[in-house]
């Protein structure tokens, strides 16, 4: 059976055509273009064109360029750790919550440490949502706290525990140097050690979050770009009745 190899799509199918973004310590200068050129060379990347420059000031430079890539993939070959759970909306939700749980559920959710960024978390929680999903604050069986940016993660624990907390939702934007792993894992540790890790559902979410990611860092699953409401909080309804289920 013949391979069916897919390229990065430029102008025509496969033509293998990519626009790159990438910052140098270098001036915006034909110097600066050359060298932007020849990291991409050294890539094994042809037909390389530097198209812009962006001076960044204190001698650094953003460079886009387009250029070819030889690579190419075998989607029947690829394999991804995802959330399978069904999605639902929020009225189906509500009544799976009421017919499999029989009580509401409470949802903490916060950007921890020194992230500032609530606009993951917010439109997960907050009423209004976002794109057409209303918030967790707007389900009639989730009673979601929110408790915003830069909360410790103690203080997250802290209130989880007292609000007896059926999950906890932590979003992570700022991700420099990896600190959002460093974050993540901080806060799974306290949980261990404060034996609060098996009594409720941890669950992260953010740009550069998979579920596999999440998976390894000892959470029940992690939500990327392109996540909703509906999507965390089926995922919530359902395994929290699994686990009631089987209790």
């Amino acid at each position: 059976m013949k391979k069916e190899l897919i390229r990065p799509y430029g102008d025509t199918l496969n033509d293998g055509k990519m626009q790159i973004s990438f910052s140098l310590p270098m001036p915006p200068t034909e110097a600066g273009k050359e060298a932007a050129r020849l990291v991409l060379k050294q890539m094994g990347f042809e037909d390389i064109e530097i198209c812009g420059m962006r001076d960044l000031r204190e001698g650094f430079t953003q460079f886009i360029a387009y250029a070819v890539c030889g690579a190419a993939v075998d989607p029947s070959q690829i394999k991804v750790k995802t959330v399978d759970t069904p999605v639902m909306d929020m009225d189906t939700t509500d009544e799976y919550i009421s017919e499999h749980i029989g009580r509401e559920i409470t949802v903490v959710g916060a950007c921890i440490e020194s992230d500032a960024h609530t606009v993951g978390i917010d439109a997960i929680m907050n009423m209004k949502g976002y794109n057409h999903r209303y918030g967790l604050e707007r389900y009639q069986y989730i009673n979601a706290i929110n408790l915003g940016a830069q909360v410790p993660s103690e203080e997250l624990l802290r209130v989880a525990r007292e609000e007896k907390a059926d999950a906890i939702l932590v979003s992570q934007i700022v991700t420099q140097k990896n600190i959002h792993i460093k974050n993540l894992t901080r806060l799974i540790e306290l949980a261990e050690a404060e034996n609060l890790r098996d009594k409720m559902l941890f669950i992260c979410g953010g740009p550069r979050i998979s579920h596999e990611l999440a998976i390894e860092l000892g959470y029940d699953a992690g939500f990327g770009t392109g996540s909703y409401s509906t999507d965390v909080a089926s995922f919530i309804a359902i395994s929290l009745a699994d686990r009631k289920a089987r209790h």
